[in-house]
């Protein structure tokens, strides 16, 4: 009986220590990967725990192989942008400037109900109050009403509302995504011109975007000059 609970006890002590240097968002809404990772930590632990006949390091050697391999595709996701579109996917627009995108639900297997029941978790009723709405990589949908029916702030009070655009991101930690820098209508040019601007590569650039409007944000790496 003893025995049986120092297991647990250590096997409880392996799953918080696992957990723990996955990252705190293991603890909040999970990507894909996560979910699986977590799945089966939580699976080979519950085997030692059952059968004390079964040797303790034959549920700790997996466990911990399983957290490498987790913290080996997370380290190349931060690095790699291909990667990370593999192991996350990537945002899905489900309803665009009001028009709900049937194709995108039907890839995504969002019913209608769903969609409408995840815009009442926000708060909205009526679809036509729906400029965007976005399906995020963890199952989260964000959802954009029009700026009318955005609830009112101080700042525009008098003010006539403008219309809102979604960034597109068009250098993402020193990673061209030549598919949103045609989304965006822009070229070559003058992702070199604004770059040169900023005295700044591809490679030392963290975050790029624009907008609708040509509002531009740019952001370095950490470190570089």
């Amino acid at each position: 009986m003893i025995l049986s609970y120092l297991r647990t006890i250590i096997l409880y002590l392996v799953l918080l220590l696992v957990i723990r240097l996955m990252g705190k968002r293991q603890v909040g809404q999970m990507e894909p990967s996560e979910f699986v990772v977590t799945m089966l930590v939580a699976n080979l632990a519950s085997i030692p725990m059952q059968d004390g006949a079964i040797p303790l390091y034959s549920g700790l050697v997996p466990i911990l192989t399983v957290l490498g391999a987790e913290l080996t595709l997370s380290f190349l996701s931060l690095k790699s942008v291909f990667v990370r579109k593999i192991l996350c996917g990537k945002p899905v627009i489900l309803i665009e400037n009001g028009n709900i995108l049937q194709s995108n639900l039907r890839k995504t297997s969002v019913t209608l109900d769903e969609l409408t029941g995840h815009l009442r978790e926000k708060g909205v009723l009526d679809l036509e109050e729906v400029q965007y709405a976005i399906l995020e990589t963890n199952g989260n949908l964000s959802v954009f009403p029009y700026p009318q029916y955005t609830p009112a702030r101080a700042e525009d009070a008098d003010i006539q509302v403008s219309q809102q655009f979604i960034p597109l991101t068009v250098i993402s930690d020193g990673y061209l995504s030549k598919e949103n820098l045609q989304k965006a209508g822009k070229d070559m040019a003058w992702v070199d011109r604004v770059l040169k601007s900023q005295n700044a590569t591809v490679k030392t650039t963290w975050l790029l975007t624009v907008d609708g409007r040509d509002h531009i944000l740019f952001l370095p790496k950490e470190g570089t000059p």
